[in-house]
């Protein structure tokens, strides 16, 4: 499942493509539409900002603002950024992988080759989907 922190990095990022062509958009905002802590929040857009995907202006006028075009940023990233691995198994993540303390052969495991096919039609979907898809089911 996702975390509470990816899913409102989800929100977030949505109704800053929703109004995108607006400027800048300020947290709390954002916090009183999906029912977000603003401390909460405003990690979570630090994380996004430093990851390169948002911008952020001070003072007057400021707020966070996206900085790439919402086809531009895959679901998978964002997961990863703030969740970490996508696998299931740290036998079978790409990113993460640590070998499983109970298993002594991998190749003959029936569970890893079952997780390894789970990750691999996950990340199938989760690449290839974007900000722009959510946008375009809301």
């Amino acid at each position: 499942m996702l975390s509470k922190k990816t899913k409102y990095a989800l929100h977030a990022l949505t109704y800053l493509g929703k109004h995108k062509d607006e400027g800048t958009v300020l947290i709390h905002d954002i916090a009183e539409e999906h029912g977000i802590s603003h401390k909460f929040l405003e990690n979570i857009l630090l994380e996004l900002r430093k990851a390169g995907y948002l911008g952020s202006k001070k003072g007057k006028g400021g707020g966070y603002y996206l900085i790439k075009e919402p086809k531009d940023i895959p679901l998978s990233r964002v997961i990863r950024l703030l969740d970490g691995p996508i696998a299931l198994l740290p036998c079978v993540s790409l990113n993460y992988y640590e070998p499983c303390a109970e298993c002594k052969d991998e190749t003959q495991c029936g569970i890893n080759k079952v997780m390894a096919q789970v990750r691999d039609e996950t990340l199938k979907i989760l690449e290839n989907k974007t900000l722009e898809d959510i946008l375009q089911g809301e």
